[in-house]
């Protein structure tokens, strides 16, 4: 059978072969096509080699990478899995072939104005670029910050910034089991939170061949369906568990004349391994890294010299410097989970899906299935190891006993309540497997909306999908409903609020006042004097930064800092006084959508930059697009797809995405699909090959 590529009218490819090695060649080949650029920024990340041609604002996340060994982890993860699982080496080899011969017969405008050429993919290259997408996922510089607030606040404090930080992403995601749909089978639906890229994170794609033929979202870089896919009689979403798995060791190094040692918990120093690379830079002179590795893990933070501006151990002034290790587990046990993605293809039922799932590896996730026989699935996937809870709250000690891992976790699972599921990275499932989890919001608001109906189809889910409906925002409405001798206008504004509906949508007025006062608020508890010492961490490396800057912690922990019995003797009453009396004097001139704009990630802003679109929805909306309040109001995050996967008719399933599915600038189909996305309208997913249209044979 020749290897056949179609489209749809939304420019999607829909690739037929006569086995999964020619369907894999295909997949890689169309992807190299549509998506040249994206490929090569995704390799060059992984490589940590992109300052090379996007010059010094790349730098950060280069060092990182070389430091933090991934295109190394990547070459090992493959050798593992040449002699583990020798099929799904070469199914992963037949895409890597195929985006080689798709990224010699093409170009990009990017590469010109660069001056890159499109390199060799080896065959490790998939395993490196899902490596770079995923290391930061768990969210572990985290622990950085939480050192921050111990050593100033106290431990106490920790919880007071318990939520999802600016630097992780996640999802909605909700089964719906067959007796509460109109057709009596299952219906999957969703929604992955993650940085709004151009081109998109997803790429909407069918794969079939006479062993299977799954339509779902593929990561670009990466062969098969991994998250979200649907192969006709079975369907499976996921979303991000928010489990900890990721621990940070500091570690005492010291050079010798061979090279550099490290401080074990059993007392003896024992060698590192060392060795410098290059790091070159467009416009700049290169830059040399030292990458160090110790039995924890490399070293990505410091080294034998100390943290900059952190130059010795605070428990032991005395004693050498510090640096700070990653240990995780694609670095200890070679596994990047690749072979669960073959498996995911053939499914044909629950079980099949679960079984697959056991091989799941990094990230940690919650996975909902479903099939047409009526099974169920609604379990935790991927390996987090078992050790002391002070590694997944903290940086440990390299060199005291008792932070070592010792094996793995089982992976917990849930049913079913009143014939659905609901996650939203509350704390569910994985529960016992994390440490800080997003507020149950979301979670709660699909769960009443869901309840408000006994019946449900597939064309039912976009109203959740889009719901805007703000929860949190009582915290803030409450402390404003207890303010009086407010000036004439400050009272108008604090009475107009308290009948909000709270529903932050693009075109309201008081949605825009509501985030006016809240950002207020935000900056003014930021700038309170007991929280001066959290505005100046340690010199780490700006790949951290996210994750240890003072005003974002603020507003992603408004609610519990508003809500605390008290906050070390800040005047919380006074600063939304203040808050509401500024606002009331200067309030925004326009709606929500008016500042609550799209703000997409592009690796090279474009020579003509789009005029972007004003959103619905905030942070702790079911509609999740993200600002960081007290910053800014436009969005970087949100729904990078929506799925619903309708296990009664395959084609009566829907998605879409923010952009559209070709990463080309100026293709009619680079950003056709924004307006739906806007909208929330769906895409038809379509499986008649007789309603597409015939592209080429490969």
């Amino acid at each position: 059978m020749a290897t056949e590529i179609y489209r749809d009218a939304w420019g999607i490819p829909h690739l037929r072969a006569g086995s999964a090695a020619g369907l894999a060649h295909a997949q890689g080949l169309v992807t190299a096509r549509d998506r040249a650029w994206q490929l090569e920024i995704e390799r060059h990340r992984a490589q940590g080699t992109s300052a090379s041609f996007l010059g010094a604002s790349a730098l950060a996340w280069d060092r990182f990478a070389r430091r933090a060994r991934v295109d190394d982890t990547a070459r090992r993860c493959f050798a593992d899995l040449e002699r583990k699982d020798p099929e799904t080496a070469r199914w992963v080899r037949a895409y890597v072939d195929g985006v080689n011969e798709g990224l010699a017969g093409g170009t990009a405008p990017e590469f010109a104005r660069t001056g890159l050429t499109p390199g060799r993919w080896e065959p490790w290259t998939p395993l490196g670029v899902w490596l770079a997408t995923h290391i930061l996922f768990a969210g572990f510089p985290a622990k950085l910050w939480r050192e921050q607030v111990a050593a100033h606040l106290g431990a106490d404090a920790v919880g007071l910034f318990a939520t999802d930080g600016p630097g992780t992403s996640g999802s909605n995601g909700w089964l719906v089991g067959g007796e509460r749909t109109v057709t009596g089978q299952a219906v999957i639906a969703g929604d992955p939170h993650r940085w709004i890229e151009d081109p998109g994170v997803y790429q909407q794609i069918h794969l079939s061949c006479p062993e299977f033929d799954v339509v779902g979202l593929a990561v670009p870089g990466v062969p098969g369906i991994a998250h979200f896919g649907h192969t006709g009689t079975v369907a499976w979403a996921i979303t991000n568990a928010m489990a900890d798995y990721q621990d940070l060791y500091r570690e005492r190094l010291r050079r010798t004349g061979a090279g550099v040692e490290a401080l074990g918990p059993d007392g003896i120093w024992r060698r590192a391994a060392r060795h410098t690379e290059t790091v070159e830079v467009a416009g700049e002179e290169p830059v040399e890294v030292e990458v160090i590795e110790t039995a924890r893990g490399p070293v990505i933070i410091g080294g034998p010299e100390g943290l900059d501006g952190d130059p010795a151990d605070p428990a032991d002034p005395s004693g050498p410097p510090v640096a700070i290790s990653l240990r995780h587990p694609p670095r200890v046990t070679a596994d990047l989970g690749f072979g669960a993605l073959l498996p995911l293809l053939r499914a044909r039922r629950v079980a099949d899906v679960d079984r697959a799932f056991d091989q799941w590896a990094e990230p940690v996730n919650v996975v909902q299935a479903a099939d047409t026989e009526g099974g169920v699935l609604h379990r935790v996937a991927g390996r987090v190891p078992r050790r002391a809870g002070t590694n997944s709250l903290r940086v440990v000690p390299a060199w005291e006993p008792g932070h070592e891992w010792r094996g793995w976790h089982e992976t917990p699972r849930a049913g079913l309540t009143d014939g659905v599921a609901v996650m939203a990275n509350q704390r569910g499932p994985a529960g016992p497997l994390g440490v800080e989890f997003a507020p149950p919001h979301r979670a709660d608001r699909i769960a009443a909306l869901l309840a408000g109906k006994e019946r449900w189809s597939a064309a039912d889910m976009p109203a959740i999908h889009t719901d805007t409906h703000l929860a949190s925002a009582s915290s803030l409405l409450d402390h404003l409903g207890a303010l009086d001798d407010l000036t004439p206008e400050a009272a108008a504004l604090r009475d107009r609020l308290r009948g909000w509906d709270r529903h932050m949508d693009a075109g309201s007025a008081d949605a825009a006042l509501y985030a006016a006062v809240r950002a207020a608020v935000v900056r003014r508890l930021a700038a309170d004097p007991v929280f001066t010492p959290l505005t100046a961490p340690p010199a780490y490396p700006d790949v951290f930064q996210p994750w240890l800057a003072l005003v974002p912690r603020v507003a992603f922990a408004l609610e519990h800092l508003l809500r605390a019995g008290e906050l070390y003797g800040i005047d919380r009453p006074a600063a939304v006084r203040a808050a509401i009396e500024e606002v009331a004097v200067h309030p925004p001139a326009g709606v929500w959508g008016d500042t609550h704009r799209l703000a997409p990630w592009r690796a090279l802003e474009p020579e003509r930059p789009h005029d972007e679109p004003g959103l619905s929805g905030d942070h702790d909306c079911v509609l999740c697009t993200s600002g960081v309040p007290g910053l800014t109001d436009r969005a970087a995050r949100g729904p990078a797809a929506r799925y619903v996967w309708d296990l009664a008719r395959r084609d009566d399933s829907r998605w879409v995405v923010p952009l559209g599915a070709s990463g080309v600038p100026g293709s009619p189909h680079h950003r056709d699909q924004l307006p739906l996305w806007l909208a929330g309208d769906l895409v038809p997913v379509v499986t008649d090959w007789t309603q597409l249209e015939k592209e080429a044979d490969v």
